[in-house]
């Protein structure tokens, strides 16, 4: 919440999202914010290709969508017991697809033009650091996306 409110002024006026944990977005709602944004960010527990419909997704047409930020791939144990029951109903291959450099081919195909994700599981502390990194790099110095990955690799 600090972050966004220290950045707030360089958003676009139509910024807009699900913030919280009073309740998750429903399948309608992704799709409506991944369809009609040109960056999207997700920054939450488990993966994030766990939260939404793989068959939506992969039908799903979104070229407006310049950027995706998959912040994911934290948990905690009531994270950790949700993604477990929803993981038994589910093939070996539909978990493989949630991996991220599946997760990040898929939202390439669907017209996402670049996808910065983490890649293995991490902290609320550690992604809030990546988080300011960034915001700092991409909305206050102006650099590319592949600019500020680089920065984040250091």
């Amino acid at each position: 919440q600090k972050i966004l409110e220290k950045y707030h002024d360089r958003f676009t006026l139509q910024w807009e999202g699900v913030i919280g944990n009073m309740c998750a977005p429903s399948q309608a709602e992704w799709e409506r914010l991944l369809a009609n944004c040109s960056a999207f960010l997700f920054y939450g527990m488990e993966r994030f290709m766990s939260h939404v419909l793989l068959n939506w997704l992969v039908a799903m047409n979104i070229p407006k969508c310049r950027l995706v930020i998959l912040l994911d791939l934290v948990r905690s144990q009531q994270s950790y017991q949700r993604i477990t029951n929803s993981d038994i109903h589910k093939s070996c291959l539909r978990i493989a697809l949630e991996r991220p450099t599946e997760t990040a081919m898929l939202l390439s195909l669907t017209g996402v033009g670049s996808v910065i994700a983490t890649q293995w599981y991490t902290s609320l502390e550690e992604h809030a650091e990546r988080l300011e990194t960034l915001f700092e790099n991409l909305l206050s110095f102006g650099k590319t996306t592949g600019q500020t990955v680089h920065v984040l690799q250091k």
